[in-house]
Parts: structure tokens; sequence; C-alpha cells
């Protein structure tokens, strides 16, 4: 139920997890797009979560230009009171373009699998995870049905890679979750973001967490809250369910 793999991108080979449901399937597939504290325990129990709702889901490791690294322990990469410097040199190995340039050859993987069921495709992605979704929905309109942001930052910004420039391009179902104390995700930065999806016609929901911080949905976070996560849980089983079954 749980197979750890390797996918060959143009950059090189990118480690990857792959969960499964119980069974032979075929089942719907789901691309789930990491944090920034990289690949760890609890995102397998996520994926494996994920996975027992009845989806095939595959977990890469975005941060594999780096090279080999040692797991992150979220508790003590907060308490060293310099998140961004513990992460520095994993979080610059990739951005929204190089992890969408990789989604091709994740989809490339996904038709190879004889377990998988169809071509269409959901993303859920976190934190840097959450842009990525969204720009991998933009780039690739044709495959992916349903995209979802989970406290996601700089959704909607003046960079040219801003994912809410590709609105126009989204066929996809989209649910942005928010914390609503997030400075990688201010309320003007949420106006600008949903007026691009209305504005686009994307069939969309944005929604505020009241009493949620950034990375609410992580269980080894300090700032975990479980009531937020559980209905964030809720959400995307709703999403995928309606989208990929």
């Amino acid at each position: 139920m749980h197979e750890p793999i390797s996918i060959r991108t143009v950059d090189g080979d990118c480690p990857a997890h792959v969960f499964t449901p119980a069974g032979t399937g075929p089942w719907p597939a789901v691309i789930f797009f990491m944090d920034g504290l990289a690949i760890r325990p609890t995102l397998f129990d996520m994926g494996q979560r994920l996975a027992d709702g009845g989806f095939l889901v595959l977990l890469p490791d975005l941060f594999y230009r780096a090279g080999p690294y040692a797991p992150l322990d979220p508790k003590a990469v907060f308490a060293s009171g310099d998140v961004r410097g513990s992460i520095a040199h994993l979080f610059g190995s990739t951005d929204n373009r190089r992890a969408t340039e990789d989604t091709s050859a994740f989809l490339a993987w996904l038709d190879g699998r004889a377990d998988v069921a169809g071509k269409k495709v959901g993303v859920t992605g976190y934190c840097m995870g959450g842009a990525i979704a969204l720009t991998v929905a933009g780039t690739y309109p044709d495959r992916i049905a349903a995209a979802a942001s989970f406290h996601g930052g700089n959704l909607a910004t003046d960079d040219e890679k801003s994912p809410h420039l590709l609105a126009p391009k989204i066929r996809a179902k989209v649910y942005v979750g928010a914390a609503d104390q997030d400075n990688s995700y201010p309320p003007e930065m949420a106006e600008r973001l949903e007026k691009a999806l209305s504005d686009a016609g994307v069939d969309h929901t944005c929604e505020l967490y009241a009493g949620a911080l950034h990375g609410w949905t992580m269980a080894d976070f300090p700032v975990y809250n479980e009531a937020a996560a559980e209905r964030h849980w809720s959400v995307l089983f709703d999403l995928f369910n309606a989208t990929l079954k």
C-alpha cells in the first residue's frame, strides 16, 4: 500500500512514494504536492489516508535537485527560530515552473500504471505545494480535473510565474483553503486570486479557516489545528469524489 519509486524527469531521478487502497484497482489518481518541510512520516500518513478514500496517490519529492538530504524534524526546524534558513538549500531547488515541468513526467508515469483509472487526475498541495497545484492545473488543463490548495502562499503576486495568471487556462474544479492568519496569503492577495478565477469562469471555492495558522493541516507542526484539519479532509474527499469518480 506504500511503494517507494523513482521517476525520471528532464533534470534527473525524482524519488516518489505511491499509496494505494486495499485491493487491485483500478483507481483514479491524485498527485500530492508536498509542503516546504520535505518528505517525512506525516506526509506518508496523509498520502495513505487519501488513498484509503479510493485513490492512487503519488507523492513526489520535489527537492530531488538538491541531492540526498536527511529527514527534517519540523519541531526542531521551528525551534531553531530560522525556518527559512533551515530549508533554504532545499526550498531553492524547485519552484512553480520546475515542479510543473516535473509533472509532465509524473503524468506519464501514471499513464503507465495499469491500476490507474482514466486520464483525469486530481492535485492537492500544501504551503508551496498549493501554488504548484494551481500552476499545474493551468498548465495541463486537459488532464487536471480538480485542484486544491491548503495554506498555499504567493498564489497571486506580481511574479510572472504567479498561479493566478493561468486562471484563463484552468478547466479543473478549484478549492482554496486559507488560514486567516497567514502573511504569505494576505486578504488583498486572496481578493486578487478570487477575482482572477471568477473573471476566467473557473468553477471554484475559496474559503477562510478562522483561527487557523499557516500549516494547520500538518500533524507534526506546532500550529496543527485538528478541527480545521478534519474540515480540510472532508472538503478534499468531496472535491475528488465529485470530479474523479
